[in-house]
């Protein structure tokens, strides 16, 4: 068994926008006439699709909405997001994320974006970003059925089946990924999905993250794929149980 493929979280992994997103929900409730709440927000919204966070949110707050309304708002988000990233002059990327990307460039690694973010949020950054050319395969919101977020490992179930679609001869198997991932939904849905996960203590604190993913490091400039290569190399490497992995600090 060896690492055939990088799978990255999008929100919180790859681009600092947490708070633009929260100040986005937040205007959203308002003008709903609710009152965000931010212990609402962190439970409902952390590493989970807009969908799932906002239809929990109404109802949270005895709000039932159709699934057509609930789209409308999900698109004046999107725009309201793009807008915003439209008018930064420098997107806030996490460092090290260069860095990472030319690991896996040289690696030969196969690279995935799977998220709960909607595709065009994604390539607008993609867009703008020297490596974006690189990464092989997106799996974002648009291509689940309308509810599905993480923990559900769905997206990443998808993602290993369409890199095997694109590349004939790779036989990817869940084992032979990394994820990386800093929220509770997300290591959930990587560890559900089988695949080995790298937890990035960008949105909790390193212990919480550490008692829930397969490895942990503070900082995604930290991460050092050859650290990782005994593991992918043994013949029954950590993938075998992840559901009790061994964790180990990077």
């Amino acid at each position: 068994m060896a690492l055939k493929a990088v799978l990255l979280d999008f929100n919180g992994v790859i681009i600092n926008d947490e708070a633009i997103h929260q100040q986005l929900i937040e205007e959203l409730l308002l003008e709903e006439n609710l009152r965000p709440n931010p212990e609402d927000l962190n439970q409902f919204c952390l590493g989970r699709s807009d969908a799932a966070c906002l239809g929990d949110l109404l109802r949270r707050q005895g709000r039932t909405v159709p699934e057509t309304y609930l789209e409308k708002l999900l698109d004046r988000k999107a725009a309201r997001y793009k807008e915003m990233l439209t008018k930064l002059s420098v997107l806030p990327l996490y460092p090290g994320l260069d860095d990472l990307i030319y690991q896996i460039r040289t690696a030969q690694l196969r690279l995935a974006i799977v998220s709960g973010a909607r595709r065009s949020e994604i390539e607008i950054v993609l867009s703008r970003v020297n490596w974006g050319e690189h990464v092989n395969l997106i799996v974002a919101t648009d291509d689940l059925p309308s509810g599905v977020s993480k923990p559900a490992p769905d997206g990443y179930l998808l993602a290993i089946e369409r890199l095997n679609r694109q590349f004939g001869d790779l036989e990817l198997h869940p084992e032979e990924c990394l994820a990386v991932e800093d929220s509770f939904a997300g290591i959930e849905a990587a560890k559900r999905a089988r695949v080995p996960v790298l937890g990035v203590a960008h949105a909790y604190p390193y212990q919480m993250i550490h008692r829930r993913a397969t490895w942990v490091i503070d900082h995604l400039y930290e991460l050092n794929l050859d650290w990782l290569k005994p593991y992918y190399n043994q013949q029954f490497g950590l993938a075998n149980d992840l559901n009790n992995p061994q964790q180990t600090e990077l």
